[in-house]
């Protein structure tokens, strides 16, 4: 009888302890579940030194690390300005030893937010102005009344050399504007374009424009592909990126005349100065097929929006699948590492950041409702830029290309660069 009623409560303690575990791992298993359905992040130093850190492994600093760097912020852009402007600052400066930020907003707003970030203590100044550019502001109009606001004067400190690059999340087409009014062109650049890095299957590629130019002509498109191969091989270390052209099929006589003819000129160039592969697709773009896709503003921006929209989409949908059953919840919980890299890749904040090629000066662009994790990346993209010889790599190809195909108009880049400060560039 003692032995049975041990033997029953033993079972008894079995049947618990089993079930505490399952319920253990049910809880688990759900909360891993919904941060991926709702994209929540990891404590901040673990994602950032996943995200933000190694996000460049392939690429290599053409300048040490251990020189000193300073950052114009525009700390009023975007739409959860300032608060994730301090936040992705804060985490930049947790892990670079060598990086100072200058500030530009409202220092009644500022000062007290930055407090609450002890990593910015020693690493940052102020500089007071109230005036900031709207979401709504057009670029004609505010490039004209808009020199007291904090993107103007973020932009002018590169132009006076006291910052290498200046990072904002406001308006994008009067960043542009402001850009091209203060720091102007590389010679011989028709327009400055909007590039950034895309997640691919085995390395980041690059796709440009993303939204400064929504109208080409085939010398922009071949400008376009000089530079983000000049991007491709100083950030990225790519050796000899290959470069193709969006089109509606990988066929000589597909697609608009202009992209036609701008294949027609890439096809002129060595393979030493352009690894031109001809035209690609919308499918490309996730395929080891290309590693710079060149376009016009208005098609690169439709499909960065539709890929960011498709990120999220897989997401909420894998959410739903693994929510459906006790079993696939638990499959979950066993493969969560896989998962976890897996959103890590495709989340859209990974790749926050586009740098206008092609001016006397670094401006990165971070999405307007990006928040401090995407913030930060945006900062670590302007960060490797300027230990890159970028501009002096677009200069060279320029020379090479006028070289064999021909000088370039001067008259038309002037004019080109007028164009540019209008209300054309008005993307992400």
């Amino acid at each position: 009888m003692i032995a049975c009623r041990s033997s029953g409560r033993g079972t008894a303690a079995i049947h618990s302890f089993t079930a505490a575990a399952w319920i253990c791992l049910e809880l688990m298993a759900y909360l891993a579940i919904q941060d991926v359905a709702a994209q929540r992040v990891r404590p901040i130093s673990f994602i950032f030194l996943d995200v933000a850190l190694n996000i460049r492994e392939t690429g290599k600093l053409a300048l040490p690390e251990t020189e000193n760097l300073v950052i114009s912020l525009d700390a009023m852009g975007g739409d959860s300005a300032p608060e994730m402007v301090l936040e992705g600052a804060a985490m930049v400066c947790a892990r670079q030893k060598h990086v100072h930020f200058v500030l530009f907003g409202d220092e009644r707003r500022l000062l007290p937010l930055i407090a609450r970030h002890p990593a910015l203590a020693g690493r940052h100044e102020v500089r007071h102005t109230s005036d900031v550019v709207a979401p709504d502001d057009k670029p004609s109009q505010i490039v004209r009344r808009g020199r007291g606001t904090s993107m103007w004067k973020a932009i002018a400190l590169v132009k006076e050399g006291g910052a290498v690059v200046a990072v904002s999340a406001g308006n994008t087409g009067a960043l542009m504007a402001m850009s091209v009014l203060q720091l102007r062109t590389i010679e011989g650049i028709y327009r400055p374009a909007i590039a950034s890095t895309w997640p691919g299957p085995v390395n980041q590629k690059v796709v440009l424009d993303l939204g400064a130019n929504l109208d080409c002509d085939e010398d922009s498109l071949v400008q376009f592909a000089l530079m983000g191969s000049a991007f491709a091989r100083s950030v990225l270390n790519l050796a000899c990126p290959r470069v193709g052209l969006l089109n509606v099929g990988e066929e000589e006589q597909k697609g608009h005349e202009y992209v036609r003819t701008a294949a027609s000129k890439l096809r002129l160039l060595p393979h030493e100065v352009m690894n031109f592969i001809g035209f690609v697709e919308g499918d490309d773009l996730g395929a080891d097929t290309v590693d710079v896709a060149v376009t016009d503003g208005f098609t690169g921006n439709v499909a960065l929006k539709t890929g960011e929209g498709s990120a999220r989409l897989i997401f909420q949908m894998l959410g739903g699948a693994m929510r459906s059953s006790w079993l696939s919840r638990l499959g979950y919980f066993l493969a969560r590492s896989a998962f976890r890299s897996l959103r890590d890749k495709l989340d859209p904040r990974v790749h926050n950041g586009g740098v206008f090629l092609g001016l006397n000066g670094l401006v990165i662009k971070s999405h307007g409702g990006s928040d401090g994790v995407g913030f930060a990346h945006a900062i670590s993209m302007g960060i490797d830029m300027a230990r890159s010889n970028l501009a002096g790599q677009i200069a060279a190809d320029l020379n090479k290309y006028d070289a064999i195909i021909g000088p370039t108009d001067k008259n038309r880049t002037e004019n080109s660069v007028q164009k540019s400060t209008g209300s054309e560039a008005n993307a992400r």
